[in-house]
């Protein structure tokens, strides 16, 4: 009896793989357009910078800045101050066009950041990616928080569509050696494909919206989410997408690949027919 419970204690324990939350105090940062990249026909990098990046901190892979964009018309800036309590108070006059987006790469001694934008529905953050200039300002507010999530799971699923890629291409880079990542990623076509690095094993499957047709009968990502075989041993999941196709996909995960609820995140990047929308279907 002893010798089993003996035995039972010194089993090693578990690795802790619990996501973790991490809150930053909001700030407002006015920042200058210093690079513009068309890096393929749909995907636009603008690199910012400016002394207010000194403090910035973005340690989730998966953060969003709020991009404050200039007057369409004017084109002057406008930033908020923040209050005691942490509420950002803007001045009068018209409302702020603010679009979430991730944080693509961080570089503190340059005081850089770069932002990827996908070129798609001309909505007001297209538009003004497509003109973009050195010496031009924007407006970034936050990330106020972070999602951090343990890379020691016995591999890594990562499915997302072309808004996602930043965010991909963040958790393949912080991946350690020795680590193995199962991604799908959708694009227009083979001319969309980026170059993602990782010092991970890294599966990559490109998913092409030209070969699905116009009217496909579910989303493309979760199609091929079920013809691929998926490696043994528990994993994480991250999904980033269209909100309908991201609701999805959880759905297949849970239902058909008993993928554990908690070691699941998954998010809508946008909304068909709606504009500026981010949702969570975590739960």
């Amino acid at each position: 009896m002893n010798s089993t419970i003996d035995t039972l204690d010194s089993r090693p324990a578990l690795p802790d793989r619990t996501p973790q939350r991490v809150r930053h105090p909001l700030r407002f940062r006015a920042l200058e357009v210093r690079a513009v990249q068309r890096v393929t026909p749909h995907l636009v990098r603008v690199t910012l910078g400016g002394d207010a990046l000194e403090d910035f901190l973005s340690p989730g892979f998966d953060d969003h800045v709020k991009l404050v964009l200039p007057d369409p018309v004017t084109g002057v800036l406008t930033v908020p101050t923040i209050t005691a309590d942490g509420t950002p108070l803007w001045p009068p006059g018209p409302k702020a066009i603010l679009r979430d987006y991730t944080p693509r790469r961080f570089d503190a001694n340059a005081r850089t950041l770069e932002i990827d934008f996908a070129l798609h529905e001309a909505g007001p953050a297209t538009r003004w990616a497509e003109q973009a200039k050195p010496g031009q300002r924007v407006g970034i507010g936050g990330p106020r928080g972070s999602f951090i999530v343990p890379t020691d799971f016995d591999w890594h699923l990562l499915v997302g569509d072309d808004t996602a890629l930043p965010a991909i291409a963040r958790r393949l880079a912080e991946l350690p050696a020795g680590a193995r990542a199962l991604v799908l990623a959708e694009v227009d076509g083979p001319a969309d494909q980026i170059a993602l690095e990782s010092q991970a094993d890294v599966e990559l499957v490109w998913v092409h919206r030209d070969a699905a047709g116009a009217a496909p009968a579910e989303p493309p990502l979760l199609t091929a989410l079920r013809q691929t075989r998926l490696p043994a041993g528990a994993f994480h999941a991250w999904v980033g997408c269209e909100s309908a196709a991201a609701k999805a996909v959880r759905a297949h995960l849970i239902d058909e690949c008993a993928a554990n609820p908690k070691w699941i995140r998954a998010s809508g990047y946008w909304r068909r027919g709606s504009a500026a929308t981010h949702d969570s279907h975590d739960a």
